[in-house]
């Protein structure tokens, strides 16, 4: 189950507008976890490489690597 959940994650992520999310947001990609599970298993993404944390000082977000270029650009835009 963790590498099917795992595997959700990142389509869910792919699929969004947004570079970074939340972790409420993550939890929509898989209903079938309880936020426990969730964690462990984004953490388990951001251990692997595969999803990293962005942190604004006062709240933690999760963004795909490589979203870093397309995240300051839409602030710029902003």
């Amino acid at each position: 189950m963790s590498e099917e959940a795992k595997a959700k994650i990142l389509e869910y992520m792919k699929s969004q507008k947004k570079t970074k999310l939340y972790f409420n947001d993550l939890c929509k990609a898989v209903p079938e976890l309880k936020m426990r599970e969730a964690k462990k298993v984004i953490n388990e993404l951001v251990e692997e490489g595969k999803v990293k944390y962005w942190s604004s000082g006062s709240t933690t977000l999760y963004m795909l690597p490589g979203e870093d270029d397309v995240a300051v650009e839409e602030e710029k835009m902003k």
